[in-house]
């Protein structure tokens, strides 16, 4: 069984790349670092499993499409 997709927030996406704010929203207007989601009236956070993906191929990270599959038939 799979496990749910966890939500972090910034303090912990800093902490896990080693980016600084601004270079994180930089690269999230360039499109080279997973956008945010709203989580609340005045939150967000980022999926987990996509800042993994950023993580181990920092400079081939992509946003994943609807087309996009994890090899589930």
């Amino acid at each position: 069984m799979r496990q749910p997709d966890r939500i972090v927030r910034l303090k912990t996406v800093l902490a896990r790349t080693g980016l600084s704010q601004s270079t994180i929203y930089r690269k999230i207007a360039e499109g080279t670092f997973p956008p945010q989601l709203k989580i609340s009236a005045n939150g967000t956070g980022w999926h987990e499993s996509e800042i993994n993906r950023w993580i181990a191929n920092p400079a081939g990270w992509r946003k994943r499409s609807e087309f996009d599959f994890d090899g589930i038939l």
